[in-house]
């Protein structure tokens, strides 16, 4: 499900609505993100996370003009899961800058080398920075979009409560598969729909 100009509240309204409407969001995040070893993180989209996102930047910027609304909605939109995969933001978290720095220099395609796996089924990598190039040949970004494609049968295992696993296969930051804790695997299986058959 994309977001419209018809989802969205007025600069006025959502004044109003964003104490409550935050605290709602950051409940909701909780189980939306997952640890991957110390250092690497996966914060994973849906419609009201960009809602949200979307409302944020729109109350930052003062936008209220229907081009300035229609551009958000086109930039933040393709972040949402369409049924049969998993979209997240992935971080690479380390707070001392010259850490960092270095970090960053190692981890080069690491964000080609993080995976999911639905019980049962191959590995599914990343398909990631599909909007531009994130790293060059010095560095890979902090910050990575990241879109998770599964099979028909992988959606009606996940629907059907099989188990989420999580690693890392990069040389400088290998995180072994690991089962994702049950409510992070309840949300993740709540983006996913069974596709009709005809």
């Amino acid at each position: 499900m994309t977001l419209s100009r018809a989802d969205l509240w007025s600069l006025e309204e959502y004044a109003q609505e964003r104490p409550a409407f935050r605290q709602k969001v950051l409940a909701h995040k909780k189980n939306r993100q997952l640890a991957l070893g110390e250092h690497a993180r996966l914060y994973f989209e849906d419609t009201l996370t960009i809602k949200y996102q979307i409302q944020e930047m729109l109350r930052i910027e003062r936008v209220f003009e229907a081009e300035g609304i229609m551009e958000e909605l086109e930039a933040y939109n393709p972040l949402i899961p369409d049924g049969h995969n998993w979209k997240a933001t992935f971080m690479i978290e380390y707070t001392d800058p010259a850490e960092r720095a270095v970090r960053l220099g190692e981890l080069i395609g690491i964000e080609d080398q993080t995976w999911l796996q639905v019980e049962g089924f191959d590995k599914i990598f990343a398909i990631a920075d599909e909007d531009l190039e994130r790293d060059n040949a010095d560095k890979t970004s902090s910050v990575h979009f990241m879109r998770y494609e599964l099979t028909a049968a992988m959606v009606t295992a996940a629907k059907g409560g099989a188990a989420i696993l999580a690693g890392i296969d990069h040389p400088n930051y290998t995180i072994p598969g690991f089962t994702v804790a049950q409510e992070i695997r309840d949300s993740l299986a709540a983006d996913l729909q069974e596709a009709k058959l005809n």
